[in-house]
Parts: structure tokens; sequence; C-alpha cells
């Protein structure tokens, strides 16, 4: 017995979502109460008690798969955000000490079930066991102490001076949680990008529910079961799942929505918050650039990008380096850098290498050879190329000179492909980066002093590295967020705390020191006396009192 998606839940997400994957059962378990389910059946006339109990039999396990198969529509969804809200409105969510203890055993999964999200990794993304660790266990970490040890001086009001005219006075910014939030995460760091915007709405004392990436199932299922497990489960909560109940989700009131994945679905989720007004932070991609001058420490700039690119989630990553810049002149020696230093990471044959993760899905890896082998880009393959279906892997590829009218220099890459662009002069990358729309990151490698100054002051992107690649978003002092095209908001550390809290004026007076100025009738006097007041000049102030 199967069930028909409703009419009203076949939007444009199911056209535009990127990637897919086979849905999966969602893990929001519902409270079920003691009461027998009935199926109705047609009037059975028999003679027989053995008959019976057969009939009873087989109806049984029909009331069981019915019961498993109960669609997550918007109605469900709307259950499950009415049940957190009245969790945060009993004011559980907004104590201190709550907040600490769901902190300390975000800390504790990651401590107890380490090699347990590092299998999970390893099933989805064949991501190599040290990269798991430092790209999300590690970084998760990070920011769960950043949290732990900083959230009581977050929670204090911020004091502000008052002004003259409020005179007596006190004023102060309270930082209130917004409610109950909804985090969208994605697939390609599907523990870190999912856990990370979580320590923040709960550090900020929000109810939270996480709906993690079908594309990445098994860290999918593991995150349901941990944040159950280890998670005050009236507050936070996990729905697993894919198009329909991301759409379920989107229909409802929320009072912050957090997405990471494509522009194209950022749309679609702002238009969803548009409906109910809510706030987003939308962290989304795009075509993130490294500028590379003929100036540098040619060994050490070529590791750095190989890092920020194929030794990153095989360059399926929104900050990994998208295509190179240089010279025409630079570019032989920067490509035969990258052949040997890549040989030195990967070994001659890449395909075989332990070190490298694999392409997220076979839909994925149809997109990537589609870009290969478009007709102006095959023949600019200078490295690589080669692609195995069956275990969904490519090998780094380095193309030169791709022609701007081709799929693979106007969408962003997610992938093993490395465009090289070559300029005359290194001031032409420029032109290059601010003709397309605004990157998440773009990065930087000079030793000329005045370049760097002049690339700071007239790119614009969500973030800026010079000489490295992706470390920027390990500071904690630094916001993680784009600009324009590759998103709007930001988070990480204390600007998660901010991005899910509501800034609060708050103005304290007493009763006393009431000054009949600004009450009506208005006379010449008072009028002369009010302004005075308003200025702050105190010279004037005195003049007013004394009658000039």
């Amino acid at each position: 017995m199967g069930f028909v998606l409703p009419t009203h839940l076949k939007t444009d997400l199911s056209s535009r979502l990127v990637g897919t994957g086979s849905a999966r059962a969602f893990s929001y378990r519902f409270q079920r109460k003691n009461h027998q389910a009935f199926l109705s059946f047609p009037k059975l006339v028999v003679s027989s008690a053995s008959f019976s109990q057969k009939c009873f039999a087989t109806v049984a396990p029909v009331v069981a798969e019915v019961e498993q198969k109960k669609t997550f529509d918007s109605e469900t969804a709307g259950l499950l955000v009415e049940e957190l809200r009245k969790s945060f409105n009993s004011g559980r969510t907004k104590s201190y000490e709550w907040r600490m203890l769901q902190l300390s055993n975000i800390g504790r999964m990651l401590d107890e079930k380490e090699k347990d999200i590092i299998e999970a990794l390893y099933k989805d993304l064949s991501k190599p066991e040290l990269e798991a660790f430092i790209s999300e266990i590690s970084t998760a970490k990070s920011s769960c102490k950043e949290a732990l040890e900083g959230l009581k001086q977050w929670m204090v009001p911020q004091k502000v001076k008052t002004s003259i005219s409020t005179y007596p006075s006190s004023a102060e910014i309270v930082s209130e949680p917004l409610g109950v939030v909804l985090v969208i995460s994605t697939w390609n760091f599907p523990f870190l990008l999912s856990i990370d915007p979580v320590i923040g709405a709960i550090s900020a004392g929000n109810a939270v529910v996480l709906k993690p990436s079908e594309i990445a199932p098994a860290t999918s299922s593991l995150l349901a079961q941990l944040v159950e497990e280890y998670l005050d489960s009236s507050a936070v909560k996990v729905v697993e799942g894919a198009i329909p109940e991301t759409t379920a989700l989107l229909e409802q009131r929320w009072d912050k929505i957090l997405y990471t994945g494509s522009a194209r679905v950022g749309r679609i989720v702002m238009a969803a918050a548009a409906k109910h007004l809510t706030p987003v932070i939308l962290e989304l991609g795009g075509k993130s650039p490294a500028i590379v001058d003929s100036d540098v420490d040619l060994q050490v700039a070529v590791r750095r990008i190989i890092a920020g690119k194929w030794a990153l989630n095989n360059g399926q990553a929104c900050i990994g380096v998208d295509y190179i810049i240089t010279t025409k002149d630079f570019a032989p020696k920067l490509i035969e850098a990258l052949k040997n230093e890549l040989e030195q990471f990967f070994g001659k044959d890449p395909m075989n290498s332990k070190d490298i993760s694999r392409i997220v899905s076979s839909t994925q890896f149809a997109r990537l050879v589609k870009l290969l082998e478009e007709d102006k880009v095959s023949d600019k393959i200078v490295l690589g190329g080669q692609t195995d279906e069956n275990q969904l892997k490519i090998a780094p590829t380095i193309l030169l000179d791709i022609p701007e009218d081709t799929q693979i220099m106007n969408e962003e890459i997610f992938g093993p492909l490395l465009p090289i662009v070559t300029v005359e002069k290194i001031e032409g990358s420029f032109d290059v980066i601010n003709s397309r729309p605004k990157p998440l990151a773009v990065y930087v490698f000079t030793n000329n002093e005045q370049l760097k100054k002049s690339f700071v002051e007239n790119i614009s992107s969500g973030g800026m590295l010079i000489n490295d690649t992706v470390l920027h978003v390990a500071v904690a002092g630094l916001p993680f967020g784009g600009v324009g095209e590759s998103g709007m908001g930001s988070y990480h550390g204390k600007f998660s705390f901010d991005g899910f809290s509501h800034k609060k004026s708050v103005l304290y007076r007493s009763f006393s020191g009431d000054s009949t100025l600004r009450y009506p009738p208005y006379t010449p006097e008072k009028q002369k006396l009010l302004k005075a007041v308003i200025s702050g000049n105190i010279f004037s102030i005195i003049m007013a009192l004394i009658g000039w």
C-alpha cells in the first residue's frame, strides 16, 4: 500500500534541487498514543476459526506497514514545529545551564563517536580518515570548544552610552534567542556543515530542526541517531528525507533558516522564507579563483593550491579553488609544478590513491563528465582527464585557456577539474574576477605588497586569503559567509551566536528627573531650551535656562 505525494508539495523544488538521492525515512519520531489502528474491510462470513486466525495474521503486517510508511508531509511538519515552539516558549532553551549542557553533550559526542563519524564519511564520500578528522571532526570540536568557553560572555548584555536627552537613564543591547530555527545542510561536508550551525543555534538559545542531506545517507542517518542520543529531544530534532520532506519543512513558519548549498536552491529557500518574513542565512558558493603571481615560492604555492582543491574533498567544496588566473609567461612553470606535486601527493596513478575522495553520486559524476566532454573543453586538458564511473572517480584534471562561453567557465565546478586562465599582466585578473558574480572566496599568491593591497581594496568576495587557501575558515574571529550570489549573512563562533540572536535595544529610566520640556503646551521658552538640550551644547543650555 503506497502513498501519493500531495499535489501542493510538487513544487519547483523538485526540478531545481541540485543532486538527487533516494528518499530516506524521516527521523522525527512521533509520540504515539496507545491506541489501536483500524482498517475497513468488506464484511466476511466465515465459519472456520483457523481461517479467522490466518486472516488476522495477514492483516496485521499490513497495518504495521501502513504505520511505517506514514508520510512526512506539511501537516506533520507543522506538528513538529508546534511541538518545538511549545518547548521554546516554556523557556527551557533560554537558560545558560541548558545551553551549556547541550554544548557539553555535543563535545562528548564528538569524542565518543569519532570512529562512527569517520566511517559514515567514508561510506558517503570515501573521505580519507585524516582529511575527515581535520576538515570535519576537529573543526566541529573547535567550534564547540569556543562556544563553551565564550557563551557566558556572549550572553552578557552590551552596555551603551545614553544621551543628555534621556538623562537620567542607562541602556543595553540584550541578545535574545529568535525561537525555532531550521538548518538545511549539504552533502560535501555533511557532518561539519550540519553540526556547526546547530552549535550556533543552541548557543543562542533556540530550538532547532536539522535537515541533513539525503545525498550523504550514512552521515544523515548517523546524525539522526546521535542527536536523539545526546541532545534534548524536546528542543533539537533531525528530519531525514529528500525533496518532499524539505518542501514540507519550508512551508512552515520559522524564526530563521540557515541553508548551505547552491544558489539555485538558495533562491527557492529564500522565496519560501519570504512568505513568512523569515530571515535567512544563505551559505552558497560560486567560482572562487586563485591568482598566482610570478614572484612566489612556487612549490609552496602549488602545495597550498592542491590542499585547497584536490585534498579538500576532491574539489567538492564551496571554498575550494575553482580556477586559477596567472600570466601567459608563467603558466607553463605553474602547470609543471602542479604535475610534480600532484604525483608526490597522489602517486603516478591518482585513480588508485587512498588519499583522495570519490565523487559523491552518479548524478554529480555525470555532471562533471559532461563539463569535461564539451566540444571546446576536451582538447584543453593538459593533465588528467581519466574517469571511472564504477568507482565514481575522476583524476585531478588541469585545463588551459578554456573559452569563456563554455559551461565549465560559467558554473561552479565542484569537482576535481581545474581550469587555468591566462592574462598578459597579473593586474588583468581584476577584470576577470569582477566580470563574474562575487565569489565566496578569493586566493591571491604574491609577494608584491602593492598588489596585495589592491586586491583587498578592489575585489569583493565573501572572504580573501593571501598566499594560502581555505585556512581563513579556521580563524575563530573571522566570519564565514558570502556576498551577492555567494550568499548572505555569516556564522562561525561568536558570529553564529549573533546570527541566531535578536539584538534587543533596552533603555532604563526611573520616575525621577521628569522634565516638563517634552510635554505640551509648547512655549517659546520650552522650545528654546529643548533645542539647546538636543544639541548637547552646555553653553546654549545654560543660556536658555537663565532666559537668554
